[in-house]
């Protein structure tokens, strides 16, 4: 099937788009790299662009927004406000997604974090982030192609949120960032807070102990 060419400038603009969070990512202040010291940035991993994933939702708000708790990669809760439910199609199958508002904030922007069945193998384990921006008529481009995993997912001192359970997709999204390493990607929002409670106990997993080699007698 060929490329319209709305098609193409789209993949233009995402490419773009990709090309100035890489330089940010790379020298920024803010940056999870710069400012954890991490080295060897090379840029981010992603899908190729897919337009397939890139579906018209509807958001069915809550109201009033209800108060909800998120686990975090350090095993605390974050406070959020539950805005509603995105309403959406992909691969033929009609999905949803909860959409938070961070509790406080007085941005129109929201986030939607997910799982999907590529999660802990080719993207990050504990799930990755989508971010709209409210409007009055609560119809919206859900782009899968711009989800990003969340600063956890690159070091130790950032505190994330976990998507909630109702937010695992049974479906692959191989679309938008992969895993940036495999040494760090748990399988799952559990395993990241195991891996985080390891480390601040200063111990490593248990291993199976070794089984030692009988050798013969000369």
């Amino acid at each position: 099937m060929a490329r319209t060419g709305s098609d193409r400038a789209y993949v233009v603009e995402l490419g773009e788009e990709r090309r100035l969070k890489d330089q940010f990512m790379s020298r920024h202040p803010e940056s999870p790299f710069v400012d954890a010291h991490i080295p060897g940035f090379s840029g981010l991993r992603y899908f190729p662009p897919n337009p397939k994933f890139r579906v018209p939702a509807v958001l069915e708000r809550v109201d009033p927004p209800q108060y909800s708790y998120l686990r975090t990669n350090r095993d605390n809760q974050a406070e959020m406000r539950l805005v509603g439910h995105l309403r959406f199609t992909l691969g033929k199958r009609e999905l949803r997604l909860r959409v938070y508002h961070a509790s406080g904030s007085a941005s129109t922007s929201v986030f939607v974090p997910f799982r999907d069945l590529t999660s802990g193998h080719e993207t990050y384990g504990p799930g990755r982030y989508l971010t709209i921006d409210l409007g009055e008529t609560d119809r919206y481009d859900l782009d899968f192609n711009r989800c990003f995993n969340p600063y956890s997912a690159y070091t130790d001192a950032y505190e994330c949120s976990f998507p909630p359970t109702e937010n695992d997709l049974d479906l692959p999204v191989r679309a938008g960032e992969k895993v940036w390493a495999v040494e760090r990607n748990p399988s799952s929002p559990e395993g990241a807070v195991r891996e985080m409670v390891d480390k601040a106990l200063k111990r490593t997993p248990a291993r199976p102990p070794r089984v030692r080699r009988r050798t013969s007698a000369k």
